[in-house]
């Protein structure tokens, strides 16, 4: 490729700032503009990045002036099927972050166009290119079926991030925002058809509107029996107390997430901890005659994993390859719907008291 993909970064907030970093030192990429509805906020990430790019605090006027190859979409979920529409249309290739739309039918909005148009999507899933997850998925595989899959990550967030947290939930709830992450990994790991959803919410504040939850919790039934367990919780209220469960059982044993130090005291509003894993334990249920267990469980230490900043150019360097080799991202896609549906179902059987049939 003799020209390197120009990508327009919009939204300069945790995510958006790692992405536009990917994007400043992968070379086949070049940030053709900055845009965030704050000046401050665009003015110092390009100030990180070494300073120099065109800055906008209009979307649309971005597009329309820069030009780009791509869009790198890392905004609100509100704005997610808009804003990529109008990309596509463009005739720009996107990444977007997670979750995809803030419904199921701005996922597929989004996912239409896409095809449409020919252009390559992308979504930001943080967990699919960490190697420690990737083995955590290998190893549940290997524990028989059904599964128990058990995971949650609950935040006692204050601060600028409950400030962040409450703009969030005024569009979407935790178990949304966050829960696609782990729906998804749940799926990767039966590799099952999901059939059923239920869900509980709660509203814990009265800074919320009514209506909206800081708190919820599901559960996932699919076709082979498999079961799983996510909940999310965000705001200062938060306990601390077990807020990062990461484990699967299966009948030949179970498989855990081990990280103490993404776990302690004082870590659950921690972005940067949230993709630590540290160890992954295995644990053998077999028993010989005498019920005594016939082997010992295993640690798999994992000190060299990528920090969060280093997933994230994982992640666009998957974009790049996208877009360079012309990859079939009809999987991919169809995932990030699928995982969209498992959640938006959560919510809906909070919000009617009913479980939901996929």
């Amino acid at each position: 490729m003799s020209q390197p993909i120009r990508v327009l970064c919009v939204g300069a907030g945790h995510m958006g700032r790692s992405h536009a970093l990917a994007y400043h030192r992968i070379p086949g990429f070049e940030i053709c503009g900055i845009v965030t509805r704050s000046p401050e906020s665009r003015a110092a990430l390009n100030a990180e990045l070494g300073g120099g790019y065109p800055e906008f605090g209009d979307y649309y006027d971005a597009l329309k002036t820069a030009k780009p190859d791509a869009v790198s979409i890392s905004t609100y979920p509100d704005t997610h099927a808009d804003y990529a529409e109008a990309a596509f249309d463009a005739g720009c290739h996107v990444f977007i972050e997670k979750p995809l739309a803030e419904t199921v039918a701005g996922a597929e909005r989004i996912v239409k166009k896409a095809r449409e148009t020919k252009r390559k999507l992308v979504i930001g899933y943080i967990l699919r290119p960490h190697p420690s997850w990737i083995n955590f998925i290998e190893m549940a595989r290997t524990l028989g079926k059904p599964l128990v899959m058990r995971m949650n990550l609950n935040q006692q967030s204050s601060g600028a991030n409950w400030k962040t947290h409450k703009a969030l939930m005024s569009s979407i709830s935790p178990i949304v925002d966050c829960g696609v992450h782990y729906v998804d990994v749940m799926c990767q790991m039966t590799r099952s058809k999901p059939v059923r959803v239920s869900g509980i919410g709660a509203r814990l504040t009265d800074e919320l509107p009514e209506g909206k939850t800081n708190y919820g919790a599901l559960q996932v039934t699919f076709e082979d029996g498999s079961v799983g367990w996510y909940e999310a919780g965000w705001g200062p209220m938060m306990s601390e107390v077990a807020f990062f469960v990461k484990d699967v059982v299966g009948p030949k044993g179970c498989v855990s997430i081990v990280a103490d130090k993404a776990a302690a005291e004082g870590q659950s509003a921690n972005v940067d901890a949230h993709t630590q894993t540290q160890a992954l334990k295995l644990h053998h249920s077999e028993l010989d005659a005498n019920g005594t267990f016939t082997r010992s469980d295993e640690t798999l230490r994992l000190d060299d994993e990528p920090d969060h900043d280093g997933l994230c150019h994982r992640e666009q360097e998957y974009f790049f390859k996208a877009i360079l080799d012309d990859l079939d991202l009809t999987d991919h896609m169809d995932d990030a719907i699928a995982s969209m549906r498992i959640v938006a179902a959560a919510d809906e059987s909070f919000r009617t008291g009913q479980t939901i049939h996929l």
